[in-house]
Order: C-alpha cells, then sequence, then structure tokens
C-alpha cells in the first residue's frame, strides 16, 4: 500500500514516513522540499498516483487563529480534492485531545479542519491525540535566553514514534470518523518537565511559569486538555524519552 504522509518532514512527520516503511508499506512525503506545496495544491496530483491512504500531520506555527484557519483548510481542500481524484480510499488527520474544550485560536482553528475533513470528499478519521514529548523543547525554543517563559499546563504527553505507528494502523484500517483519543502514560505539568530538559540538554536557563489568560489558561490548568475517556495510551514515559534523547 502506498501512503502519503502530509508534512512528512515535520517532527510528527518523521517518525510516520518512517512506521510507515516498518509496517512494510510505501511512504510518499507530501512537502515543500519534495515538490508539493498543500496551501496551492501544486504537485499534489502527481504525488497522489496510486497512494490508499494519506496521513496529514502537516502544521504551521502560529497562535493566530486567523492564520493557522487559512492554512488548515487550504491544505485540507486541497488534499481531499486531489485525493478524491486519485481514488484515495482514506484520510487521516492528526488533530489534538480537547481541541474542542479550548478556545485557543490555534485550537479554533484545528477544530475548523476537523469539521472540513469530516464533511469532505474522501473517506476520512480524525485522531487526536496529546502533546508530545518534543512540545517541552519546542516551547522552550519559542522564547529565547536565559530565561524559559513556559506556560502553566496540564499535558499527558506521548512519545511521537508510538503516535506515528498508531497514525499507521489506523490508516491501513477502515475509516471510523473519530477514533479514540491516543494519549501518553503519565499525566505531568509542563513547568515540571521544562527544568529535566534545560538541565539534560546541559542548559542554563531559569523556567518562569506563566498562567495563560482567559478561558484558554483554564483549559490548560483544569485538565480539559487531557483525555476524558479509555482509549490507547503510549508506553514510553517522558524521562524514558529524555534519557534516549540525551544518550
Amino acid at each position: 500500500m502506498r501512503i502519503a504522509v502530509a508534512g512528512g518532514t515535520g517532527v510528527v512527520g518523521r517518525h510516520v514516513v518512517d512506521a510507515v516503511s516498518a509496517s512494510g508499506h510505501e511512504p510518499v512525503v507530501l512537502a515543500r522540499s519534495r515538490g508539493v506545496d498543500l496551501t496551492t495544491g501544486a504537485g499534489l496530483d502527481d504525488a497522489l498516483g496510486g497512494v490508499t491512504a494519506v496521513v496529514d500531520v502537516s502544521n504551521v506555527t502560529t497562535l493566530s487563529r486567523r492564520t493557522a484557519e487559512r492554512f488548515f483548510v487550504r491544505a485540507s481542500e486541497n488534499l481531499l480534492s486531489a485525493g478524491r481524484r486519485a481514488g484515495v480510499r482514506h484520510h487521516v488527520l492528526l488533530s489534538i485531545v480537547g481541541v474542542d474544550r479550548c478556545p485557543l485560536g490555534y485550537y479554533r482553528a484545528k477544530l475548523r479542519q476537523e469539521a472540513e475533513v469530516l464533511a469532505g470528499p474522501v473517506p476520512a478519521t480524525v485522531l487526536r491525540a496529546t502533546q508530545f514529548h518534543e512540545f517541552v523543547d519546542q516551547t522552550l525554543a519559542r522564547v529565547p535566553g536565559p530565561v524559559a517563559v513556559v506556560p502553566r499546563m496540564r499535558m499527558q504527553p506521548v512519545a511521537a514514534s508510538e503516535l506515528a505507528a498508531h497514525l499507521v494502523e489506523v490508516a491501513v484500517g477502515e475509516p471510523e470518523r473519530r477514533a479514540a483519543d491516543l494519549a501518553g502514560p503519565e499525566v505531568h505539568e509542563i513547568v515540571d518537565l521544562a527544568p529535566q530538559v534545560t538541565a539534560a540538554r546541559g542548559l542554563r536557563r531559569r523556567v518562569l511559569p506563566v498562567r495563560m489568560p482567559g478561558g484558554a489558561g483554564r483549559a490548560m490548568t483544569d485538565g480539559s486538555l487531557l483525555p476524558t475517556e479509555d482509549g490507547p495510551r503510549g508506553r514510553i514515559t517522558f524521562r524514558e524519552w529524555l534519557d534516549a534523547e540525551v544518550r
């Protein structure tokens, strides 16, 4: 089976490409560096030739709802239209646990993307997952300098490699609209994980926790970003992941 990975050069996408190969299928990377532009649709028709399933883990780095929504809607519309023309049988979208309970602009944009995909011309599955372990590094990188400003946030992070393997399992199965939420094995506060990362990386940075204002801040601290029902859970703990990264 040929499985296309939209955003296949990103943090999660690279793992998905590896997981596709490890499962005995053929990965097709959809990225600008491979001649495919999701926002314009350029290169999609050629890239999706013979593809059975598409896994969309593409992303845009922004907190702006307008910017995020413009990217997600355009990318999804182009992927779904090209997928219909190519005869793609399953479109899998990676989304976020709690996306419907947090009023953050980026989350609202992802919720809009979910609706676009489920109403689209290709049978689809939306998999919501919690933040992955690498999210802590990404958060620290947003504010460089001696002080690391991190939001107060409860999270249940999952290893990107385990998320990728699960996405491939979903992709080779039948479309089910909403898959059970995927999360990691443990609940953490990100302000407790950030010092572990800075110490492991040999960085001299003071971690300054900040509560986000309004409804988004409440959602990040009251457990709204945690799964509310039983579902698949990763096994790799944050500490195990970090130790492996440092080694």
